[in-house]
C-alpha cells in the first residue's frame, strides 16, 4: 500500500521497532478513514514481519492527532458522502472490516507517542496501546461532545480502566483539554518527558518490549485484554493454564531456559 497520510520507518539499535509517523502535520495531524487503513497496513505488515518486536506510533509536527478532519469525515457524511470505505458500517468510524481495539490488542506491543495535541480519535486510538508516553507539550481532549457526538472505539470502557469513572466522566463529558501534567497525574498518561526525548524514550520503551519473545507477548495481551474485566478469578486462571501450558512446550521458552543455563543473552528474532 502506498503511504500518502503516514511514513514508516525502522529504528532502534537492532532496527527492531517499527515507528510510524501521522504526516499531516498542515492539518496537525487530522485523522481520516485513509490515514487508518494506511495506519493498519503498517501495523499489520510489522505483525507479520519476525525482525520487528514492537511499533512506536506519533506524530509530525507540532500535534499528534487533532481529531478527526472536519470537512473530510463530519461534513462529508453530513452532505450523505461516506468518507471512507463503508465507514456507516464500520466501527467508530472506522472503514469496514478494520477492528481498530481489536488490532492493537493481537499486535506485538505498541507505544504511543504524543508530541502534541490529541483530541477526539487522538486520544481513543491511543487507549488500546500498550503504553501512552507524552510530551510535556501535550494536551488530551475528549471533545466528542462538543462536536453533538459520543465516544467511540471502546473509549467508555478503556479510559474508564485508566483514570477511573469520575475522572473518564469528567473528561467525556466536559471535553476540555488537559494539559499533559495533569494527563499524567491521573493515568492517562503512562510515562512524561520533554519534548526533544520523547521519540528516543517512546523507542526504549519498545525496546524493552522488543527484547522478549513475539509469542508470549501477544499471548500476555491476550490474557490482559481477556481478563480486565472478568470477575470469576477461576476463568481468568484457567486462561493462564492454557497458555501456560503452551509455553512449557514452545521454543522460546525452551531458549530463555537454556540461554540462563549457558549464562548467554537469549535470542529470540532469526536474525540475531
Amino acid at each position: 500500500m502506498e503511504h500518502t497520510q503516514i511514513t514508516v520507518e525502522r529504528c532502534g539499535d537492532d532496527d527492531e521497532i517499527v515507528l510510524i509517523t501521522l504526516n499531516r502535520p498542515e492539518k496537525l495531524n487530522a485523522w481520516t478513514p485513509t490515514m487508518a487503513d494506511e495506519q493498519a497496513h503498517a501495523i499489520a505488515a510489522a505483525n507479520v514481519d519476525p525482525d520487528i518486536g514492537a511499533i512506536v506510533m506519533t506524530g509530525a509536527g507540532r500535534g499528534f492527532c487533532a481529531g478527526a478532519d472536519m470537512e473530510a469525515t463530519f461534513k462529508s457524511r453530513i452532505d450523505g458522502v461516506d468518507p471512507g470505505r463503508d465507514t456507516a458500517g464500520g466501527m467508530g468510524g472506522m472503514p469496514r472490516g478494520l477492528d481498530w481495539v481489536a488490532l492493537l490488542r493481537a499486535s506485538k506491543p505498541i507505544v504511543c507517542a504524543v508530541n502534541g495535541a490529541a483530541v477526539g480519535i487522538g486520544v481513543t486510538m491511543c487507549l488500546p496501546a500498550d503504553q501512552i508516553v507524552a510530551s510535556t507539550n501535550a494536551k488530551f481532549g475528549m471533545g466528542f461532545i462538543k462536536m453533538g457526538l459520543v465516544p467511540e472505539l471502546a473509549s467508555t470502557r478503556l479510559l474508564t480502566q485508566r483514570v477511573g469513572i469520575g475522572r473518564a466522566s469528567d473528561l467525556m463529558l466536559s471535553g476540555r483539554l488537559v494539559p499533559a501534567a495533569d494527563a499524567h497525574r491521573i493515568g492517562l498518561v503512562d510515562d512524561l518527558v520533554e519534548p526533544d526525548a520523547l521519540v528516543a524514550t517512546a523507542i526504549a520503551t519498545a525496546a524493552s518490549y522488543a527484547a522478549n519473545p513475539d509469542l508470549q507477548l501477544r499471548m500476555t495481551k491476550q490474557l490482559l485484554t481477556d481478563n480486565a474485566v472478568e470477575a470469576d478469578l477461576g476463568v481468568v486462571q484457567q486462561r493462564e493454564m492454557e497458555m501456560l501450558s503452551r509455553c512449557w512446550t514452545s521454543a522460546e521458552h525452551a531458549e530463555a531456559v537454556n540461554a540462563f543455563l549457558e549464562k548467554r543473552t537469549p535470542s529470540f528474532r532469526p536474525s540475531r
